[in-house]
Parts: structure tokens; sequence; C-alpha cells
């Protein structure tokens, strides 16, 4: 079984949120088996930016899917999606 690398956008809920610590939360989330391998910021509009974490998962069924889930449950975060999926 393989890896992939797969580029997340993480919107927070407003552009008051101090990323540096939802950064870091978001690498406390991190399931088992999964590997943030860096991070970029995209600005988005009026303020908001958003954080591009990228994620390392083995390539099986379900693939970034427990990765998503658990983003989507931490505090301030509005919504996750996957801009871009790569084998290593």
């Amino acid at each position: 079984m393989g890896k992939v690398a797969a580029q997340l956008k993480v919107m927070p809920e407003s552009p008051e949120i101090d990323l540096d610590a939802l950064q870091e939360t978001l690498e406390e989330a991190l399931p088992e088996g999964a590997e943030i391998t860096g991070f970029d910021r995209d600005d988005v509009a009026f303020g908001l930016v958003a954080l591009l974490p990228t994620v390392v998962v083995a390539d099986d069924e379900g693939g970034t899917e427990a990765v998503e889930e658990a983003f989507a449950e931490v505090e301030n975060v509005e919504s996750v999606s996957v801009e871009s999926v790569g084998r290593l």
C-alpha cells in the first residue's frame, strides 16, 4: 500500500481567528497514521485567510476522509475541502 499527499483547504469561521493557534489545533487533531508535511496560507477575501495543510495518508479506502472529519470537528473551523491529491 502506498501513500498519497493531499492539500486540504481549511476555512476559519472569521478573519479574527488566530491562524497560528488554529494550525496547532489542527496538528493535534490529526488522526493516527496521517502526517502534516507543511502549511500554506491563501488570502481569500476581506481579510479571511485559509490554511492549506499538506497531509500524507495511506492510499487506501477512505483516503483523506478521516483527516477531513477530524479537522471539521476543530473549534473555529467553518469548512474543510480537498484541493488536490497526488501519489508519493
